[in-house]
């Protein structure tokens, strides 16, 4: 049975288990995923409401591309585990034999790719996150601002879990170029990210 099929009684019983899967890769594409669904919120009680009639085609198109990434970040949660399972299996080939440190290196490697894809999906979501708190509902502005705030988490949760392989990696080179495309991400997005939380709080506090 795939992830996204458990009820989240059960995900969240095996996150808090002792299982490899689902880690911290896993849950943070599920909080991505939730981070942009609560976006596309402010977009669904916005729509229709003739105050925001000239925003009307913009939020649709907005929702639309919401609702893809979202379903890219749930399509993650999987993916991740998936990609998680050669490395588990190289670290249980011997030693002495010779080609473990290439099977280990390209499963390492390979352990990567769901989760920079967290993290570029989630930039895609913080734009649209963005321009939701700008033109959405003031009645729902704050869940634009939770919005961005789980879309943030997901983004720094995945980068760990980047991190943590580059690590390992024997072609530092390689590792360094990941890691310095994850640190600009993050520089750029969470600053974002911040921003939108920013002006969502002194909206609210504004008396």
């Amino acid at each position: 049975m795939k992830y996204l099929e458990k009820t989240v009684e059960n995900f969240t019983a095996e996150l808090a288990s002792s299982a490899p899967t689902p880690g911290g890769g896993g849950a943070a594409a599920l909080v991505g995923a939730l981070g942009i669904a609560l976006g596309n919120m402010v977009g669904e009680l916005t729509v229709g409401k003739p105050k925001y009639a000239e925003y009307e085609g913009e939020l649709r198109t907005l929702m639309a591309e919401a609702s893809r990434i979202e379903k890219e970040l749930l399509h993650l949660v999987d993916e991740d585990a998936e990609g998680f399972k050669p490395l588990a299996e190289a670290y249980g080939i011997p030693k002495d034999n010779p080609e473990r440190a290439r099977i280990l290196e390209e499963a390492t490697k390979n352990a990567c790719v769901a989760p920079m894809a967290m993290i570029k999906a989630c930039t895609r979501a913080m734009k649209i996150i963005e321009r939701f708190k700008e033109i959405g509902s003031r009645l729902a502005v704050s869940d634009a601002g939770c919005a961005a705030v789980l879309c943030k988490s997901a983004m720094q949760a995945a980068a760990l879990n980047v991190y943590i392989n580059t690590k390992s990696m024997a072609d530092r080179e390689y590792a360094e170029e990941l890691n310095d495309e994850v640190e600009e991400l993050l520089n750029e997005y969470c600053d974002r990210a911040d921003d939108i939380y920013d002006d969502v709080a002194d909206e609210l506090l504004d008396q």
